[in-house]
């Protein structure tokens, strides 16, 4: 009977030693995960809406510049040539 006494004491000091380190580490990765959360939340990382925007003009007029230039390119120095180039190729009289 001596021995069971002793087994279930040594059982019930184990039990709580693994429940007490369960929790400690419970405790410390809630420490963890609330000191994160409040540096998150300190930082002021964002962009300004402002910044956005600017950002999004500029690339709509480069674009747009880019498409005028093309357009102009094509219109008048290839389409021209392209044009007589087909035009020779149907009148050939071979």
């Amino acid at each position: 009977m001596r021995n069971f006494f002793n087994f279930v004491k040594a059982t019930a000091k184990s039990v709580k030693a693994k429940v007490c380190g369960f929790a400690a580490r419970v405790r410390s990765r809630f420490r963890m995960r609330t000191a994160q959360t409040r540096l998150l939340l300190a930082t002021n990382r964002a962009e300004n809406f402002v910044d956005s925007g600017v950002k999004i003009l500029i690339a709509v007029v480069i674009g747009a510049l880019l498409l005028g230039g093309l357009y102009a390119l094509f219109g008048e120095t290839i389409m021209p040539t392209v044009t007589q180039k087909v035009k020779d190729m149907f009148d050939f009289n071979g």
